[in-house]
């Protein structure tokens, strides 16, 4: 519209300017007074029009200013609220990240708690162990004393193995070693040439599980001991039972070879 406008004013400094001697020569100065009215006219409607235009204009801005106004603060507000919420987030993910730490630290201390509750309660649960062919549900304990005594008794030490076996038997009367224990205490008695009292022991050994794997060995070990107390006649009598009572043993192999070089 300004464009227009500027278009109609230089026309009508044309028709002032310029024209004015041609057009005097073809029309009254009435007409074109007129024209010059009505050229004034148009261009001063046309800057109304613009002037109205730029006003509105003006207006529409001054109102969008105003109605952007809240929503730049709104803005504003926002991205501090984000700001914050990102900060907030990085809080509780470096907590999640130390409670992460602390779970898995408490887990590992967990763990290592109930393996050595385990390896304590290992020490006292019974335990399968296998001597002389015979398997049995033995403590940590009794088997430890019993390889402690027979461990004393293959060292030579016939006095402190005969007080091991002894104390074992007294300690542990329900336990699956006491049989064995018996048949090593009455070798231990020999050892320590108390014969009487590793007959004793050695009888009560075979009298008791007369199917132990060692019984022919104790009756053996028996005539042996009744050789070294010179009563020839008992040992003959328990060499004669052990050929009857175990025939297939090695022991009773022993004895017959033994009762050979009596007579």
């Amino acid at each position: 519209m300004h464009r227009a406008g500027t278009r109609l004013a230089a026309a009508a400094a044309l028709l002032i300017g310029v024209s004015l001697p041609a057009q005097a020569q073809l029309f009254p100065d009435n007409e074109a007074r007129r024209a010059i009215v009505d050229l004034r006219t148009k261009v001063e409607a046309e800057q109304a029009q613009n002037r109205a235009a730029l006003d509105a204009l003006a207006k529409t801005q001054a109102e969008l200013a105003e109605t952007l106004a809240p929503l730049r603060r709104a803005v504003v507000d926002l991205n501090a609220e984000i700001e914050l919420l990102r900060g907030e987030v990085a809080r509780l993910r470096g907590s999640n990240e130390q409670l992460a730490r602390d779970l898995a630290e408490l887990q590992r201390r967990q763990a290592d708690l109930a393996q050595g509750v385990d390896e304590r309660l290992r020490r006292f649960e019974p335990q399968k162990v296998s001597v002389d062919g015979r398997e049995f549900l033995a403590s940590p304990a009794e088997k430890r004393a019993f390889d402690d005594a027979l461990a004393t008794l293959r060292g030579g030490n016939f006095a402190a193995a005969a007080g091991a076996f002894t104390a074992f038997v007294a300690g542990h009367p329900d336990s699956g070693y006491v049989p064995s224990a018996r048949f090593w205490l009455g070798n231990a008695l020999y050892g320590k040439k108390e014969y009487a009292e590793a007959i004793a022991v050695l009888r009560e050994f075979v009298a008791k599980t007369p199917t132990h794997p060692r019984a022919p060995e104790a009756m053996l070990a028996v005539a042996n001991s009744q050789l070294e107390m010179k009563d020839t006649k008992a040992a003959r009598q328990t060499l004669a039972d052990l050929q009857k009572a175990y025939p297939q043993s090695e022991a009773a192999a022993a004895a017959k070879d033994r009762l050979a070089a009596l007579r």
